[in-house]
């Protein structure tokens, strides 16, 4: 009946009642990648965290959904990869000695997440006018904060060493007015803002704590001020070999009369405020004294007793005892 299949039910409701269900079929059509794709990253995300191979964070993605990206780390020997207690180790180490934590805050320190990554040496890990949006963990290696002038002048300003977080204050000073940068190889871990601002409202004395570790910068600030301005140049140098050794002892990385400092001669230059040729002679002039030798990114101690004298040292101002 031709008029009746002109008319009929199916003829004028077909496409009303098989809508839906081609929108469907479609629509899983076109997530069934994806869906794979992410069931496929769950497998491997959760194997990874069970060998505790991997340090993991999430990343933005170029594309149109955010991608899980895994960084895996290796220590110095070619080892087992880093596990987050390792890395965090250092920095709750320091923390615990210096400001003081409870285990409730340890442990939320150590939940942190923390992108690692390995750093060049000489290369910028925040630089001058940038406006960062994680802070930096060094969890091997060394690094310094500098300004340099328009003329091209560059004043070393701090070192920084395993289990600090150089750049803390960007947390809330948002444009970086300075630069850090690695001096050696290095292993960094990098913490979000965000993670770091949740942690500080959830747990108040980590907030005290790291506010302390700010304060404590700026009265090594204040140090190195006095330090470059007013001690002669045998003194200043004394004086930052012997800084750097108490904060190393706190780590456990200085042991007897030998420890790290990887600074050339124009580096060493650049932080006491003197030219290369003069830093040639002081560091000369030391080892001829018998009083420290630095070579090839190390110090030897050789008379206690005359590097105190010459450093004119006093402690305080590093504020490594929470009751004092």
């Amino acid at each position: 009946m031709p008029g009746r299949q002109a008319g009929g039910l199916f003829a004028g409701a077909k496409c009303n009642l098989l809508e839906p269900f081609l929108k469907r079929q479609r629509r899983a059509a076109a997530i069934a990648p994806f869906l794979h794709e992410q069931i496929s990253w769950l497998a491997l995300i959760l194997a990874c965290r069970e060998s505790r191979l991997l340090n993991l964070c999430w990343e933005p993605a170029s594309g149109r959904f955010r991608s899980f990206r895994y960084w895996k780390s290796t220590d110095r020997k070619g080892g087992l990869g880093l596990d987050r207690e390792t890395v965090y180790a250092p920095l709750l180490r320091r923390l615990t000695i210096v400001s003081g934590l409870d285990e409730p805050d340890i442990a939320a320190i150590r939940a942190l997440p923390i992108a690692v990554r390995q750093w060049d040496a000489g290369r910028a890990i925040v630089a001058d006018g940038q406006r960062p949006t994680d802070c930096c963990l060094v969890v091997e290696g060394f690094c310094v904060r500098s300004k340099t002038t328009v003329s091209g002048q560059r004043q070393i300003l701090s070192i920084h060493i395993p289990g600090e977080i150089p750049d803390l204050q960007s947390l809330y000073l948002r444009r970086m007015d300075h630069d850090i940068i690695s001096l050696v190889p290095s292993t960094l871990g990098f913490i979000s803002h965000a993670s770091l601002r949740a942690l500080t409202r959830e747990k108040p004395n980590v907030a005290e704590v790291l506010w302390r570790e700010t304060l404590i910068d700026a009265a090594i600030f204040r140090e190195w001020i006095v330090n470059v301005g007013q001690r002669p140049a045998t003194s200043r140098l004394a004086h930052t070999v012997v800084e750097l050794r108490r904060r190393l002892v706190v780590t456990g990385r200085a042991a007897g009369d030998t420890f790290e400092m990887p600074l050339t001669q124009e580096q060493i230059g650049e932080a006491l405020g003197i030219t290369p040729v003069h830093a040639n002679r002081v560091i000369k002039q030391l080892r001829e004294e018998r009083i420290i030798d630095i070579s090839r990114g190390r110090v030897v101690v050789l008379d206690e007793v005359k590097l105190a004298e010459l450093a004119q040292f006093d402690d305080r101002y590093l504020h490594q005892d929470p009751f004092l």
